[in-house]
């Protein structure tokens, strides 16, 4: 068992104690964190979205803010803003909540589009830009946002160009019936999570994330992919086809999976594990109903592997 391998299945384990019965998405947070993206929940109230991230940031050690977002919330409020100082006579930049290594966007489509948009620059460039002065967020940089379904009152849908800087969308899903049980037997899950440890530290993580690229990708696999992007654009099926980023998102997102199972190269069995996650936000269908696992089963049933 490779090293990396051990690190990532002991956080896996520390989480799971905590959050039942969802290793599989567990892993794939894990893979968008490997990957260097960041990834969206989109799930009804109370399923665990927010345990989860507190959970995360806890066993990785990582700095942690909460945003939560609302009507009102401002673009400052995220940012930063400058206040003036009568001992200095100038003004000094207080920095917001974005400055941190994980942040938690709780309910991120409860603000406005404006609101919303101060995370652009920060989730693609891991800067931000206030009063003409270019800041740099802390390494790792990760956020792991939470969206209520679009039906329920007080939400306003996220524009395209907002959920395409998310490398995953991912949904919790209720607990099965076992699970469920032992939730309500259980420990407060809240208590739990006072008692978790750091298990790595940030060079750890950082180790993990520049070990992703190194891993081999096949011209075969580079193929494979390829004909995915391409059939998704050219079938009358889709309103949309994907794009260069989607395509970079599932490279990046299958060489993090390989990693998190103890290989350094990929097989298109990597690159069907994270399909899901990838490209359900972004390829819709022209059948409205169809739901996303639909839609990609569909697409990995007419795309053959070279």
């Amino acid at each position: 068992m490779s090293p990396i391998k051990e690190t990532l299945d002991n956080i896996v384990v520390q989480m799971s104690q905590v959050i039942l019965g969802k290793e599989l998405q567990i892993r794939l947070v894990l893979t968008g964190l490997m990957a260097r993206g960041h990834v969206l929940i989109e799930d009804v109230p109370g399923v665990g979205k927010t345990i989860l991230a507190h959970v995360l940031a806890r066993v990785l050690g990582l700095s942690f803010q909460r945003i939560q977002f609302t009507s009102d919330l401002l673009p400052a409020d995220i940012i930063g803003v400058s206040i003036y100082d009568k001992e200095v006579g100038q003004f000094k930049f207080h920095v917001g909540p974005i400055f941190s290594q994980m942040v938690l966007a709780d309910e991120v489509n409860r603000a406005t589009p404006k609101t919303q948009s101060a995370l652009l620059e920060a989730m693609g460039e891991h800067q931000v830009t206030v009063e003409g002065e270019t800041r740099l967020l802390p390494e790792p940089f990760f956020v792991l946002a939470t969206q209520n379904p679009l039906h329920q009152i007080g939400t306003f849908p996220l524009p395209e160009s907002q959920l395409d800087r998310f490398m995953m969308r991912l949904a919790l899903g209720y607990p099965n019936h076992q699970t469920e049980r032992a939730l309500l037997k259980g420990r407060d899950r809240r208590e739990m999570i006072a008692d978790l440890e750091p298990i790595v530290t940030v060079q750890d993580i950082l180790d993990i994330q520049n070990a992703v690229p190194q891993v081999h990708v096949a011209e075969a696999l580079i193929d494979y992919l390829q004909a995915i992007l391409e059939h998704s654009r050219q079938s009358p099926r889709y309103r949309v086809g994907l794009s260069p980023r989607a395509g970079l998102a599932i490279l990046h997102c299958a060489q993090a999976w390989a990693v998190m199972q103890g290989r350094d190269y990929v097989v298109p069995e990597d690159v069907q594990m994270v399909l899901p996650g990838v490209i359900g936000h972004r390829l819709a269908a022209m059948a409205e109903q169809q739901n996303t696992q639909a839609l990609v089963n569909q697409l990995l049933e007419e795309v053959a592997i070279p």
